[in-house]
């Protein structure tokens, strides 16, 4: 597994976190996940302007082997999607943590952010999960 980005927070769900300068966040699912579903032919994305609470289930990742949630981590409102996985939702098999994006959030507390993994918790919690 290649070196999960020191930048980013991760929920137990696998999804990731990315803090933006104009205080929105950018969530996307981990290398880890990805690799567990095998490729995605598609992605079903929250509506732009939907409110969702921590732990929603926000869209649906679809891959060859098995459909997956995913859930929102932090509360707030959906502001904006990837387009772009319409017509390639494998860019988040080969690029997780950029172009993989799925959607941004205009969190409603950051405080939230607070309740979630730092790279190296996440590790951590991925190493004991496979025991």
């Amino acid at each position: 597994m290649n070196k999960m980005p020191r930048e980013l927070k991760y929920t137990q769900t696998h999804e990731w976190v990315r803090f933006e300068e104009d205080g929105s966040l950018v969530v996307g699912i981990t290398e880890h996940a990805q690799a567990q579903l095998g490729e995605l032919v598609f992605v079903d994305l929250p509506d732009i302007g939907i409110r969702v609470h921590a732990s929603d289930e926000v869209c649906v990742v679809e891959s060859v082997k098995a459909a997956s949630d995913v859930y929102s981590p932090v509360s707030g409102k959906i502001i904006e999607i990837n387009e772009d996985l319409a017509e390639s939702p494998s860019l988040v098999n080969s690029d997780p943590y950029h172009d993989g994006w799925l959607f941004r959030i205009d969190p409603d507390d950051t405080e939230e952010l607070n309740e979630l993994l730092d790279d190296q918790a996440y590790s951590e919690y991925l190493e004991e999960d496979e025991d």
